[in-house]
């Protein structure tokens, strides 16, 4: 994939209405689906340029010169650099930033470029906003974080005592929530001075398998499900940035929530058989995440708030709870308990996060990938066991690709009720997709004495009021027989209704 097309995405063709997660949300909103983010060293700036309808052939031939103007983001707009009136002969490919002046970590710019034709006209942009992150692992002060119960389930004690894989990766269900306070005295240490003003602040967010965050409530992109990209994990992980300014400074008490809701995607996923992916060679651990908040005033000064850290009785701004999400996985689905997201509220469960660790290194997960890619002959017959057996994580960098973002809205076709609670949404046609609905999630009767839905691998069937979703696929279904929610069983089953 190539950066060059890293650009602001203000609204997704098709986002929903994004509902704030709860009533007390707050009144702020984020102002793009997708912030690009780049490395101070890596700042390129580029642009596309055509003829007015009514321009002169001439004129709009060539470009002559141009202009750059980059500004930090807010109020203020401190000028950052001004490239003043440049001459070229042609139109250059790209203008980097001067090494002399690059930017911090946690500045949010707004740029836009004048260039001028033959006849010499002037022809201005409009602005555009980029972020810039951490570069290296020293501008990271948060560490990855788990839930102690799933990181427990990666250690040698737990392997001997739980041998199958299936029976451990059941133990880390639900899935986690983790929720970060902003410490009100730390905020306003930092927004009081009528001097130095609050002008931005940038979170940056990754988590793995997947992540979505919330800030007060309010989601802050309507991607997330396949966030971040999948890459070798060990090698490099990537990270979401997301301009934030307007809830800090919409804030009238300065105290702030961050929530991150996680998923398996390409990490914690189900230890399935399957002959398509190679499950075994995908690298394993408990879902984690990674967090810090960058604060950024007038003058250029940057604090980092929030980083994920170890909780303790001493630092209590990172809490863990099980959450609503029962089961995500890539392929069998998603189970989401709607009575517990009405409760979400209550933190009075919540535990304190450990930092991710495992003992494996790089050149370790390479062997072992290897051997199993039949690329390498094992030398040794007795497999080392280690401590812990959770995959490395490699380097942090920026998302190079924009998200997977909704594009349409799709309406049912035709709705069809199959009795015993069971309805038939018919969309007409596949598609890659989440479904949306505006009154509350459809709620089956199920008769006495039977467990609903069959064949799902449940142990005792489950509790009246619960509902369920199959896709299926095809040109028709028999609408009078059979049992729409009867799927074939993969290897290793957790209340897998899909």
């Amino acid at each position: 994939m190539s950066v060059n097309h890293l650009k602001l995405i203000t609204t997704a063709p098709g986002k929903p209405t994004m509902q704030p997660l709860s009533k007390h949300a707050s009144v702020a909103t984020v102002s793009e689906d997708f912030l690009p983010v780049v490395l101070p060293t890596d700042i390129k700036f580029r642009w596309r340029q055509k003829p007015k309808i009514d321009s002169l052939v001439e004129h709009a031939a060539r470009v002559t010169a141009y202009r750059i103007e980059a500004r930090r983001s807010g109020i203020s707009g401190t000028v950052l650099w001004d490239s003043n009136k440049v001459e070229v002969d042609n139109e250059p490919f790209s203008v980097s930033w001067p090494d002399d002046s690059l930017p911090k970590p946690g500045d949010i710019i707004k740029w836009k470029v004048t260039l001028w034709d033959i006849a010499d006209a002037a022809h201005t942009s409009s602005w555009s906003k980029f972020a810039v992150g951490p570069a290296s692992e020293s501008d990271w002060e948060g560490d990855w974080i788990v839930h102690p119960v799933d990181m427990k389930t990666f250690s040698k004690e737990e392997r001997e005592e739980t041998p199958d894989d299936c029976d451990r990766w059941k133990k880390r269900h639900s899935l986690p929530v983790f929720r970060g306070q902003i410490s009100t005295q730390e905020l306003k240490s930092i927004m009081n001075d009528e001097d130095d003003p609050l002008t931005s602040a940038l979170l940056v967010v990754s988590g793995l398998g997947s992540f979505r965050v919330s800030m007060d409530g309010v989601p802050l992109s309507p991607s997330g499900p396949i966030d971040p990209p999948f890459t070798d994990y060990t090698q490099r992980a990537m990270y979401r940035g997301f301009d934030v300014t307007p809830f800090l400074l919409a804030s009238e008490d300065n105290s702030h929530v961050i929530g991150i809701t996680v998923g398996s995607g390409w990490w914690d996923h189900r230890p399935l058989d399957s002959g398509i992916v190679k499950f075994n060679l995908l690298p394993r651990g408990p879902v984690t995440v990674i967090a810090q908040l960058y604060l950024t005033t007038s003058k250029g000064n940057v604090s980092i708030v929030l980083p994920t850290q170890e909780g303790s009785e001493q630092n209590t701004q990172w809490r863990v709870r099980r959450g609503h999400i029962r089961e995500s996985d890539l392929f069998t689905g998603e189970i989401v308990d709607v009575g517990m997201m009405s409760s979400m509220e209550e933190w009075d469960t919540s535990v304190y996060p450990i930092k991710y660790h495992t003992d494996i290194t790089t050149e370790d997960r390479r062997e072992e990938i290897a051997i199993k890619a039949k690329a390498k002959q094992q030398t040794s017959k007795k497999r080392i066991l280690y401590d812990n057996f959770a995959a490395p994580i490699g380097k942090l960098v920026p998302s190079e690709i924009p998200p997977i973002l909704p594009m349409e809205r799709i309406a049912a076709d035709e709705i069809h009720d199959l009795g015993e609670g069971r309805w038939l949404f018919d969309f007409g046609k596949a598609f890659s997709g989440m479904l949306h609905f505006n009154e509350g999630v459809p709620t089956p009767i199920i008769p006495d004495g039977q467990k609903y839905p069959r064949g799902h691998g449940y142990k005792e069937g489950t509790e009246k009021g619960d509902s369920f979703i199959t896709v299926i696929y095809g040109e028709s279904l028999e609408m009078t027989t059979g049992d729409i929610n009867r799927v074939l069983q993969p290897s290793c089953i957790l209340n897998s209704a899909r």
